[in-house]
């Protein structure tokens, strides 16, 4: 912000309401090594100057270009279509907040109602409500739907799934009495199987095995799953899934640090009880014209504390609106020319990586779509080689999965042209 109007007495006022003494207090989550006392800006500088000093620092920081970005581990770079900005940049959604008298909304109303209905048709299941805030948050929520729903007091996370997500539902479920498994096998105390297709190393997993093995241990099925597979993957509610949930930032979001993004949840029609946050319906009036309602609200703002299955406040409405329109934009067919680039592209580059000096892939029968884990001699040396000249390489999984040493994932989407694959190659094999 590059004009603050508060005075000194305004900002002690403001720590002092806080409970705070200055705004070092604000600060201690963030290591002091990362912290700067001030820019050490020259003494004396007009506005003009300082706005071009500053300017001249911030340019100092790497921007890796879409098309030269090979790293994804839940957050990937997609085109975006200038539909999306210019109906989300419209002031009427863009600076409204979400609707508290919600039936005075019309316009806010059927664009939830039309995200519901895309969700809903895009992993084939009966109901999705509003959005979450994030694919972590959904897969945490899917699994408190389930404790409710069983009443049992363990959900098992199978597979590779999403280390972030696992840490939230791990603080979820803290909070609940909920012990959180890792493994394959569901017992008689199982609430729900938690897996992700493709996993968070972007190999595909046996979607149907897993869900009939919730199924006999009277346990629930969650399916994380990533959207844009969908187009060319069974949906959920096809192989018996009981809730999808997932991350909508490929839904026209563009990859910023930490967001905002924007999580899904669907399920079956007997488990609409359990949905967090709102569900919006349509109702015809005395006239008979359809309007949209705030038809099932399961937080608790709206009714008692003991009864709510839900703390989630509000909905990222607006992130959800972009995904309605990057959907809808694309339809079917563009959703799944969009998947099959990504995953020719995909195959292309692990055929020509494999190739070289000792590179090889770390699950070689594994199937996948457009991201796949590579076995690497001295990887780290290798990111910041790649980063060097511009190109921002794997993701290093080592980092949550000790038993993945040397493995890095690459990620390849529509954006990735042939020549961005040729200069990667080249700078390796340099």
């Amino acid at each position: 912000m590059p004009y603050l109007v508060h005075s000194p007495e305004d900002r002690a006022a403001m720590l002092e309401t806080v409970g705070v003494q200055s705004m070092e207090d604000l600060l201690v989550d963030i290591p002091r090594s990362l912290r700067m006392e001030s820019l050490d800006l020259p003494r004396g500088l007009s506005e003009l100057e300082t706005m071009a000093e500053i300017s001249s620092l911030a340019a100092r920081n790497r921007v890796y270009p879409d098309r030269l970005t090979f790293r994804g581990g839940g957050v990937y770079r997609r085109f975006i279509p200038a539909a999306v900005a210019a109906v989300t940049s419209k002031p009427e959604f863009y600076t409204a907040y979400t609707p508290y008298q919600a039936e005075a909304s019309q316009g806010t109303l059927q664009a939830i109602y039309e995200f519901q209905t895309l969700i809903a048709e895009l992993t084939a299941l009966d109901v999705a409500n509003a959005s979450l805030y994030d694919g972590a948050t959904a897969v945490a929520e899917a699994a408190m739907m389930a404790h409710v729903h069983t009443g049992r007091d363990e959900v098992l996370v199978a597979g590779y799934v999403h280390p972030e997500y696992v840490e939230v539902l791990r603080t979820f479920s803290d909070g609940r009495g909920i012990k959180v498994r890792t493994g394959s096998e569901p017992s008689q105390k199982t609430a729900a199987v938690i897996f992700q297709q493709p996993d968070f190393l972007g190999l595909l997993v046996d979607a149907r095995a897993l869900t009939a093995a919730a199924h006999d241990a009277g346990a629930l099925a969650i399916a994380c799953v990533d959207p844009i597979s969908l187009a060319i993957l069974a949906p959920p509610g096809e192989y018996g899934a009981d809730i999808a949930v997932g991350e909508g930032q490929q839904l026209g979001l563009a990859a910023s640090f930490g967001g905002p993004h924007v999580g899904f949840i669907a399920c079956r029609k007997d488990l609409v009880r359990k949905l967090p946050g709102r569900l919006i319906g349509a109702a015809h009036d005395a006239q008979g014209r359809r309007g949209f309602v705030l038809a099932l609200a399961a937080r608790e703002q709206h009714i008692r504390r003991e009864k709510a299955t839900s703390n989630i406040c509000t909905n990222h409405s607006l992130c959800a609106l972009a995904a309605s329109v990057y959907m809808t934009y694309m339809g079917p067919e563009g959703l799944r020319q969009v998947a099959e680039v990504s995953f020719k592209r995909a195959h292309a580059l692990a055929e020509r990586l494999t190739a070289l000096p000792g590179w090889e892939l770390a699950f070689p029968e594994g199937q996948f779509l457009n991201e796949f884990p590579v076995r690497v001699p001295r990887s780290p040396a290798v990111l910041r080689k790649l980063a060097r000249k511009g190109i921002l390489g794997g993701l290093d999984v080592h980092r949550w999965f000790r038993q993945l040493k040397g493995v890095l994932t690459f990620t390849c989407t529509e954006v990735n042209d042939p020549r961005a694959l040729d200069e990667l190659v080249a700078a390796l094999e340099a």
